[in-house]
């Protein structure tokens, strides 16, 4: 891995969403193995190395500035810590080797704050979107080239946005579209006046449906939940963070139909008032947590 970029990581900082909740849910344990899967800035992981002297965690980002921060934040643990750059689906290892997994899906502060990702509509920035800034396909490649059809269904799929055709139909006709504001204007311009004064801004849900149709989020979060349930040893827990309901619906399906893992949480836990108070980016996630145990054994 190559050293960090000071200038990057400065910059990069991430508050942790449920801290509480995931460390407590994971039920961590002197010497225990844990894989973070999304690692962000680093403060679930710090958590879980803080809990015990001996405890391990195996670090996960494909976001480079991500695990370049976390890097330098968790510096003084030395090889308790190993970090690996990559989309968590496509991570690999043996059986039964980790006593917890945590995933926060959230896309972190940073990647939203820095105008040059072009995940937010509030600055104006490229249209790109990419968490894996290594990947060809952008945000600016799906407006821009993808049919009127094509574009309703993603932005209906994925945003779940009722306006979705009249929105595809404004974005095709005001092509090429190259910046955040760019876009943002389009679909302003194409709802109805009424549709301005609602609880969100018009183009919130477009911007998600984008954001998850370029980096593929709910086909990873399905291959990864498919995979990492066998990473767990006997009553190793799986907690995953969601903060939409595309993706809390995939991770309850999920929990619910794998033959190994007893569900802890009944209903998902969410923030309290105070944390929604300190971080309002907090006030949509969702935390459900699982645990392995023996098919034979399973309710």
């Amino acid at each position: 891995m190559e050293n960090p970029d000071q200038t990057n990581t400065a910059r990069f900082h991430h508050i942790p969403v449920l801290l509480n909740e995931a460390i407590a849910h994971l039920s961590l344990k002197p010497g225990g193995h844990y894989l973070d899967a999304t690692v962000g800035g680093g403060g679930h992981s710090s958590a879980i190395l803080n809990a015990y002297p001996d405890t391990t965690v195996v670090a996960i980002d494909q976001d480079e500035q991500a695990i370049a921060a976390a890097q330098e934040r968790l510096i003084e643990y030395g090889d308790r810590i190993h970090f690996w750059k990559g989309n968590f689906s496509d991570y690999e290892t043996e059986a039964h080797c980790f006593d917890g997994i945590l995933a926060d899906l959230g896309v972190s502060s940073v990647q939203f704050d820095h105008a040059e990702r072009g995940f937010s509509f509030r600055q104006e920035a490229p249209l790109d979107m990419r968490m894996n800034q290594e990947q060809e396909q952008s945000a600016a490649d799906i407006v821009n080239y993808s049919n009127e059809t094509d574009l309703a269904n993603v932005i209906y799929t994925y945003g779940e946005e009722r306006l979705s055709r009249r929105i595809a139909r404004a974005i095709v006709q005001s092509r090429p579209l190259s910046t955040t504001k760019d876009l943002e204007d389009v679909i302003w311009k194409s709802v109805p006046r009424s549709y301005r004064q609602g609880r969100i801004h018009p183009a919130t849900r477009t911007f998600q449906a984008l954001r998850i149709a370029v980096n593929h989020e709910l086909d990873v979060l399905k291959r990864f939940l498919e995979k990492s349930p066998q990473w767990l040893k006997g009553e190793g827990r799986l907690v995953i963070i969601s903060f939409h309901s595309l993706e809390d619906r995939i991770v309850k399906f999920a929990f619910r139909e794998h033959p190994c893992l007893k569900i802890m949480t009944k209903k998902p836990i969410t923030p309290s008032e105070e944390e929604i108070l300190n971080n309002p980016r907090a006030r949509s996630a969702k935390l459900r947590a699982s645990q392995w145990q023996d098919s034979s054994d399973a309710n």
